[in-house]
């Protein structure tokens, strides 16, 4: 795996380093800044990974910090990249701000993390709860326990054995965003929905889950019948905890959880979705004034209620004296962005809004841009998926035998989500837009 990690400033000065395999010479990060300007001028971006003279560099930026690990030819490079990803997080944990001066100010914990956190080039402990256990920091002075956590030599090292709850409860959390791009007409360009299921536990001891979906991959493998809707979940990531052997033989998603807040997995569905909000636009330019209007469609069902929305509407950049009307809600001018708001703050499914909205304009002024930029609206769908994933069943088991109460939730929520607008009818005439 990796041979050695080192924490350079922005000038690509070595701040502190760790030698694990001593089969690379640690001058070569000598090259490495060099390397990554070399590509950035050829290629406009430098990858995550480099190779110069036999040696690979694989690195992550931060900030003004780069974090690079070393390495032969021939290694896991996704491995070490995640490796890297989580050490910034264990630093940031630890020091609030990853920076230079905090990497200065801490060289000797910076040290026993990364003696901790891998051996020999092989990532080991990167949970940075259990890290915190067993290595704490006082005004930049290490403290070590006499004896490491038993999590430190378990097979589950993302979980302490000592942990106790009054109450012992499971919450889990579904969620769903949805990326769309949608033409001026209302027809889907592109659309994905982006899901992960997040989880807060607050069980004692080394309790063992088993969480059961509505995946169509798991009924046809058993040959059972499907009851409802199933979906087919891709490019499916797991937290460590789950273990996938289990996974792949029969779908089953069973793990020790770790304690408090994680990510148990996320999803991707690239399934043919309808827009949940669709906005059509109306725009009129004059004689020194442009006129806006939008009409909003909720396009789910009437018993959810969309949370939150906001249409953001962009308008020229040279736009003045805005003037709003709206059947629902409320509008803003935000020229910071060049755009005006729509926030409409519950949003029933079903239900439609208009709005009008008009702009001065310099009396002199040329085309409208070829570019137009699209709207874009942001909103939260409480109890409501899109993909109709659901939680089938969640089973808890301790040998201490306690209840468990388990709490799911649904939310869909925006993720990139646009619409194109019209192109402006140019007119100089009276206005044609209706009344409102």
């Amino acid at each position: 795996m990796a041979s050695a990690v080192f924490v350079l400033d922005s000038k690509g000065k070595s701040l502190i380093a760790r030698d694990y395999k001593g089969d690379i010479p640690m001058s070569s990060i000598d090259y490495f800044l060099e390397l990554v300007q070399e590509k950035e001028d050829q290629e406009g971006a430098a990858p995550p990974v480099l190779t110069k003279n036999g040696v690979v560099y694989m690195y992550l930026h931060k900030k003004d910090i780069y974090l690079v690990a070393t390495a032969k030819t021939n290694v896991n490079a996704l491995t070490i990249l995640q490796f890297l990803e989580q050490l910034s997080k264990v630093f940031t944990t630890y020091f609030k701000n990853l920076e230079e001066e905090s990497i200065r100010d801490n060289f000797v914990i910076i040290y026993e993390l990364l003696d901790e956190m891998m051996d020999y080039g092989i990532p080991q402990l990167t949970e940075t709860k259990i890290l915190q256990e067993y290595i704490t920091q006082e005004s930049h002075v290490l403290e070590l326990q006499q004896r490491p956590p038993n999590a430190v030599t378990n097979a589950v090292s993302w979980r302490a054995d000592s942990i106790f709850y009054r109450k012992n409860e499971v919450f889990l959390d579904i969620i769903e965003s949805i990326n769309m791009l949608i033409s001026s007409d209302g027809t889907v360009l592109n659309g994905e929905i982006l899901g992960a299921i997040k989880m807060k536990v607050c069980l004692s001891g080394m309790p063992e889950l088993r969480l059961g979906l509505n995946d169509k991959t798991m009924f046809e493998r058993n040959g059972r019948e499907t009851r409802g809707k199933t979906i087919e979940m891709e490019d499916v990531k797991f937290h460590q905890c789950v273990r996938l052997n289990k996974f792949e033989k029969d779908r089953t998603i069973m793990f020790i959880p770790p304690d408090g807040e994680f990510t148990l997995m996320t999803y991707r569905l690239g399934i043919q979705i309808s827009p949940l909000i669709l906005c059509e636009s109306v725009v009129e330019t004059h004689r020194g004034r442009v006129e806006y209007m939008i009409k909003a469609k909720a396009q789910f069902k009437q018993r959810s209620t969309a949370n939150n929305v906001e249409i953001i509407v962009p308008v020229p950049e040279d736009a003045d004296s805005p003037r709003f009307k709206s059947t629902i809600g409320s509008v803003s001018y935000a020229p910071e962005i060049n755009a005006f708001v729509w926030k409409i703050k519950q949003f029933q499914g079903s239900k439609e809004g208009l709005l009008r909205a008009h702009f001065g304009l310099p009396s002199i002024r040329g085309d409208a841009p070829a570019k137009r930029l699209p709207i874009s609206v942001k909103f939260d769908i409480p109890y409501f998926t899109t993909s109709g994933i659901q939680v089938r069943y969640l089973k808890i088991v301790e040998k201490s035998g306690y209840q468990a109460l388990p709490w799911v939730r649904y939310i869909t929520k925006n993720g990139e989500y646009e619409i194109r607008m019209t192109e402006p009818l140019k007119l100089t005439n009276q206005s044609r837009l209706p009344k409102i």
